[in-house]
């Protein structure tokens, strides 16, 4: 009985010990992660995503690297510019292991090395460059970090992705007379544009006037020659007319010059009595010589229209003026 009771117990501890033994042998590596594998504290291999076997007691997990990028936020940190102008910069970083084994036995702390470096490159870079070129130019300070970092990081089994500048901030004074700076540049050009719209103004004012001028000395010349040719034509018609009454004195019918003389007759009285300047009106004849001229434009107009036209050409002609004592004018009227 107690030989078989320790049998017994010798049977459980060995299936507990096959357990246990299966147990340390699997291993299960979660996606984007690695292990390392060392043999008696020897790197020997790695293993991938999934299930894993190592021999129990022999091999065990050495490192588990995350294969994931990664982001590492580095601390602000003052710095001097090329000019000596004192900066405050921050920045952060992205990186991924490509190599388990060289990123864990490489480099004893993987982001406390890539965080040291990352800063002293930056006050390298920064130290090359003026203030008023670091504060433009941020995407070739992250190029050129970039470039740095990527190159000293690759021994260690490890990607650079990208360097990000969060932050530059100059001191407070520099800051306000940036300002200013900027506020009297931003005034320059207000200035500038606006004398550049006074100009173009100017000019189109200019043009506009010129314009005018033009069409306005067009307007005259048309006119003008409008005019001209008003006159020409009124010229034509005088002489039209005179031509006429001299062939009518020809004929001996003194009747159309005696309608000329007392046309123009009339013209002069109105001319003198519409003239602006005319105060007193001094008429060389009495009314009677007018009323005896307008009964002689009136026999003219009823010899030219009327049947009485021939009795009209013997009958003598009058003169112009006609005397105040003669009543051949109201003589004529009645008849008329």
């Amino acid at each position: 009985m107690p030989l078989s009771f320790g049998f017994d117990i010798f049977v459980i501890a060995l299936v507990l010990l096959v357990i246990v033994t299966i147990a340390l042998g699997v291993r299960t590596v979660p996606q984007g992660y690695a292990y390392t594998v060392e043999r008696f504290r020897r790197y020997s291999r790695t293993l991938g995503p999934g299930l894993g076997l190592i021999i129990p007691y022999v091999e065990t997990i050495g490192h588990k690297m995350n294969m994931m990028e990664q982001v590492l936020d580095i601390p602000s940190q003052e710095a001097f510019t090329r000019d000596n102008a004192a900066v405050t910069i921050d920045a952060a970083a992205f990186y991924q292991v490509l190599d388990p084994a060289r990123a864990a036995y490489e480099v004893a702390d993987l982001q406390n090395a890539l965080l040291t470096l990352t800063m002293t490159n930056i006050r390298t870079v920064v130290g090359s460059m003026d203030l008023d070129q670091l504060l433009s130019h941020r995407d070739e300070i992250n190029e050129r970090l970039l470039r740095v970092m990527d190159a000293a990081a690759a021994p260690w089994g490890v990607k650079v992705t990208r360097i990000e500048i969060k932050d530059i901030l100059p001191p407070a004074d520099l800051a306000g007379a940036m300002a200013r700076q900027m506020k009297a540049e931003r005034e320059k050009r207000a200035a500038v544009l606006e004398a550049e719209g006074l100009r173009q103004a100017e000019i189109l004012r200019a043009e506009g006037q010129k314009q005018a001028q033009i069409l306005a000395a067009e307007g005259r010349k048309e006119a003008a020659f409008r005019d001209a040719e008003a006159r020409e034509r009124l010229a034509e018609a005088e002489a039209k007319a005179t031509a006429m009454v001299s062939e009518a004195i020809a004929r001996g019918d003194l009747s159309a010059a005696n309608f000329l003389v007392a046309e123009k007759y009339i013209e002069a009285i109105r001319a003198l009595a519409t003239a602006p300047n005319q105060k007193v009106l001094i008429l060389p004849t009495e009314l009677g010589g007018i009323a005896g001229t307008l009964g002689g434009i009136a026999e003219i107009t009823r010899a030219v229209f009327g049947d009485g036209a021939i009795g009209s050409q013997a009958r003598p002609p009058r003169s112009l003026p006609p005397a105040p004592a003669e009543s051949a004018p109201g003589g004529e009227g009645a008849r008329a």
